[in-house]
């Protein structure tokens, strides 16, 4: 059975398999788009359970041998203040599931720094951006892979932050205070200027602030994701797949 479509940008899907399964597809088909030797393809990816799924399905036979790995330059949408290795960071996740297992070169791989401190890494990281985007005014990420917590939040912009009115940086430092645990993230201009935002959501604990940021009043202090709009001020576009148990009260 294929997925629902429930409106322009919001899919459905039966298990989480399938969504991961699609959301490696859209990959490919989007990397498809920028091959040739003069063409590169940036994506900025996310941590969580979904996203981890749809890496480890790139790195196999399936999906491996049809992306051009040599043209793809991945980024990090944010990341905790832990080492490299460490079980929380992102960038250990996405490297264990798919950076060595393909053939990216790494030069072409930019973490965000996690040991040190979270603001000089913010900065550090924004100076990455800049050059890699020399003379745009903000990013211009091809793909962007975004998951949702429970609480509404994505990437590292939570409920209340004031990450979450950040005008002229691309990346800042921020803090989840219920566990005192310092982030970097990119801000909501970075993402809202990318070509396109894929959220991808599983799980019916997810479904009521699911229906909420896709159908309530906008209240984007409480519900970061809904700051997450390309194609409102930009020509970028963003889409949701989600799985049948987040989709409960759409």
């Amino acid at each position: 059975m294929g997925p629902q479509q429930t409106h322009r940008n919001v899919q459905v899907f039966e298990t989480p398999e399938q969504l991961a399964f699609a959301a490696a597809e859209r990959f490919v088909a989007r990397a498809h788009e920028f091959h040739g030797e003069a063409h590169r393809f940036s994506v900025a990816l996310a941590g969580g359970r979904t996203p981890r799924r749809v890496y480890e399905l790139l790195a196999t036979d399936q999906f491996n041998s049809r992306v051009a790995w040599h043209q793809l330059h991945l980024f990090f949408g944010d990341e905790r203040s832990v080492p490299q290795d460490h079980p929380e960071s992102n960038y250990a996740m996405a490297y264990e599931t798919l950076i060595s297992k393909v053939a990216i070169p790494p030069k072409n791989v930019f973490r965000i720094i996690g040991e040190g401190n979270p603001d000089e890494n913010a900065r550090a990281y924004e100076n990455q951006l800049r050059t890699f985007f020399a003379g745009q005014a903000w990013p211009r990420f091809d793909l962007v892979f975004l998951g949702m917590g429970g609480d509404g939040h994505t990437a590292s912009l939570f409920p209340g932050s004031e990450a979450l009115n950040e005008k002229t940086k691309w990346v800042v430092a921020t803090r989840l205070h219920r566990v005192s645990q310092d982030r970097i993230t990119l801000t909501v201009p970075a993402f809202n200027h990318a070509a396109l935002v894929m959220f991808l959501v599983t799980g019916k604990e997810k479904a009521a602030r699911i229906a909420e940021v896709l159908r309530g009043q906008p209240t984007p202090n409480r519900l970061p994701a809904q700051l997450i709009r390309p194609g409102d001020e930009t020509d970028g576009a963003h889409e949701w797949l989600i799985d049948r148990g987040a989709a409960l009260l759409l």
